[in-house]
């Protein structure tokens, strides 16, 4: 956030101090008087309005203002006296580098007003110095208008692109820290269930190896086919990030309960006529987690699968018939529970797991009144 006293735009430069180059002007106008006093008082005003520009610059908070008010004061007097009213551009020029909102349009009409008050005292007095200037002075009277308005703009412009490549930048790695978070827990997710499976044939194979060894045989066949099953799906994520329907999703569940020997049941008939591609992607992807966490923490002899539609949700219930979870461990990293909560998020689900008799994982998401059919072709 902006800091209430960096008022100035930051790439002001050197812009500020080539101006001090036209100081020069100023001496002429004062050696065309006769009087020594006013050659003394010209060259104190010159001195007083270089200091005032410059910690202008240099200040912050009030003591702007403060030293504003000083060159303002200067450039009027030396319009009054000498003729001199080029005072008036540096003040333009100092303005409109000002950042802050409220000095601006607080200092901007103060000067031009004071300048054209200063301008038309002169044009009433008919100061001759004055008069024979008097295409310069309506050149400046412009400069004075525009300038202001034309550089704070700028400098505005200037910011406000700064800001909108920051943000860019800013929304360019949020993205992709999303998606290495989406690819490492779809990772985890897929080669976590395969695993998994391979693991109990194995374990199965091992047991059957020297009672049944054509059973054992057909085991490690599983476990190779599921190797290479998870190998394809892991390439076919990374490289075209598919989408899993639920009823292949539900094939896989069975083939896994089966092979952990945990009865499997499942109870309703999805309708997934009113769910969107997205959040049949997610669905699937929770109760794989689920059922997961089923076969490696659960101890469960039976897993049964709820499912219930309407056109306006779909509610899935996980259940087993195993010891549970430790209430200070329900979303703990190592079930996987809280990256369920993320994605059903996402999707506007919600998730609740209670525990009565084994553990029952609830989840629900909104259908929406779109088909998928729809949406393939939309896409």
């Amino acid at each position: 956030m902006q800091k209430w006293h960096h008022i100035f735009h930051k790439s002001t430069g050197l812009s500020p101090y080539v101006w001090v180059v036209f100081y020069i002007l100023p001496f002429y106008f004062i050696f065309r008087s006769s009087s020594a006093d006013r050659w003394v008082y010209g060259f104190v005003m010159i001195i007083c309005f270089f200091a005032c520009y410059v910690l202008s610059f240099k200040s912050k908070g009030w003591l702007v203002y403060f030293w504003t008010v000083g060159q303002m004061v200067v450039s009027i007097t030396m319009t009054l006296l000498f003729g001199y009213m080029y005072f008036a551009l540096f003040l333009a020029f100092f303005i409109g580098n000002i950042q802050k909102r409220t000095a601006f349009f607080t200092l901007y009409p103060i000067h031009l007003l004071t300048t054209i008050v200063s301008i038309n005292y002169e044009l009433i007095m008919r100061n001759p110095v004055f008069l024979s200037q008097l295409p310069f002075v309506l050149v400046s009277i412009i400069a004075v208008v525009l300038l202001p308005v034309t550089t704070y703009n700028r400098n505005n412009q200037d910011r406000l692109q700064g800001q909108l490549e920051d943000a860019n930048k800013r929304i360019s790695e949020l993205v992709i820290m999303e998606e290495r978070q989406r690819i490492s827990r779809d990772l985890h997710d897929t080669l976590g269930q395969r695993l998994s499976l391979i693991g109990l044939k194995s374990d199965l194979a091992g047991k059957l190896i020297a009672k049944n060894p054509a059973q054992a045989l057909v085991e490690i066949n599983d476990v190779r086919n599921t190797a290479r099953s998870a190998l394809k799906e892991v390439r076919e994520m990374i490289t075209q990030m598919r989408g899993i329907r639920l009823e292949d999703e539900l094939v896989r569940i069975r083939q896994l309960l089966q092979a952990a020997e945990i009865e499997y049941v499942l109870e309703g008939e999805p309708d997934l006529s009113h769910t969107s591609l997205i959040t049949e992607n997610v669905l699937s992807m929770c109760m794989k987690e689920a059922v997961t966490n089923v076969v490696k923490h659960s101890g469960a002899s039976l897993c049964r699968i709820g499912m219930e539609s309407t056109r306006t949700e779909l509610v899935i219930k996980v259940m087993d018939n195993g010891g549970g979870i430790e209430a200070n461990r329900l979303y703990h990293k190592g079930h996987g529970l809280q990256g369920m909560k993320e994605r059903l998020e996402f999707v506007n689900g919600s998730m609740e797991v209670t525990q009565e008799e084994g553990t029952t994982v609830v989840i629900k998401v909104p259908n929406a009144s779109q088909q998928p059919d729809m949406e393939v072709n939309a896409q």
